[in-house]
């Protein structure tokens, strides 16, 4: 099997599965997680320190700085590029990630509208006015898969998607391709799912722990670093409320109680956009090695 992903919701343990799965099968890791690119947001990100990664080669970890924008498009011929490489001496590829949009545009081939800067501008200054609340419900009302995907809280995607829909005429999903167009049509797509409780829980004390290890510290540093110079890095999960707390807009239990909620809301989005790729295979099981069994079986065993 040349190309494994491993998708799904946040907190699901896509990163410790595709650590097993990598020492298991000899392959390498190729990032998904759009804010996992960013140097410095380690944290709140559940990035793997670089001691836990058990010796397994990572790509597209730590590739931008807080204060540049990332680029769906940019990220598409990055990941293709270290694929085709690795691919060409014969070793396995595991993209692992809950960007939906990035895997997306590794195994498809996503037609990237062109842009109009001014345009852009003046639907940005309206989100800026009117809030993201405000946009969110727009691009709602225009394309509903599109806001289920994009988290009102990511006000440029926002923005860019209802660009898109200005310029074309059409829904922004519409330029997402159909099932079939695949630029590796071998690929193996596992997808994991838990019981919304259970990923509650696990999300909760996973917002917990980062509190623990210091998610605050880290933002103010990153904030020293240009965090609030770009709109993409400061939306992050995790990070726009500690900027709100450190604005004195929300108390510290405020900003983590909002951290919790916001990412149990985006774990549900992230699920209703992985639901609609009906080439993933959806797996549940008790422990890892019962996961790890299942993904191997249904790959390995049909080379």
């Amino acid at each position: 099997m040349s190309v494994i992903v491993i998708c799904g919701a946040t907190a699901t343990g896509k990163s410790d599965l595709a650590l097993s799965l990598a020492e298991a099968i000899g392959a390498e890791i190729v990032n998904a997680d759009s804010m996992q690119l960013y140097k410095g947001m380690d944290i709140g990100t559940a990035k793997l320190p670089l001691s836990q990664r058990r010796g397994i080669p990572h790509h597209l970890l730590d590739v931008l700085r807080v204060n540049q924008e990332a680029s769906v498009a940019q990220y598409q011929i990055d990941a293709r590029n270290i694929i085709d490489q690795l691919l060409e001496l014969n070793k396995p590829v595991i993209v692992v990630g809950g960007t939906g949009l990035y895997i997306k545009a590794i195994l498809d081939d996503l037609n990237f509208p062109d842009t109009d800067p001014a345009l852009r501008e003046k639907i940005a200054k309206q989100g800026q006015e009117l809030g993201q609340d405000v946009m969110h419900q727009r691009l709602a009302k225009l394309d509903p898969a599109a806001a289920a995907a994009i988290p009102k809280e990511n006000l440029r995607r926002v923005v860019r998607a209802l660009e898109v829909i200005e310029l074309t005429g059409k829904p922004y999903t519409a330029n997402l391709p159909r099932v079939g167009s695949s630029k590796y049509p071998d690929a193996k797509q596992f997808g994991l799912v838990m019981e919304r409780s259970s990923l509650a829980s696990r999300i909760d004390a996973r917002v917990e722990k980062m509190w623990d290890e210091g998610l605050v510290d880290e933002v103010k540093g990153l904030i020293s670093q240009g965090l609030l110079e770009a709109r993409t890095a400061q939306a992050a999960l995790g990070y726009a409320q500690v900027i709100k707390f450190a604005k004195g807009e929300l108390s510290q239990s405020e900003a983590k109680e909002e951290t919790k909620r916001a990412t149990r809301q985006y774990a549900r989005r992230q699920e209703t956009w992985f639901s609609r790729d009906e080439r993933i295979t959806w797996i549940k099981g008790s422990s890892r090695q019962q996961l790890l069994e299942e993904i191997i079986s249904s790959t390995i065993g049909q080379r």
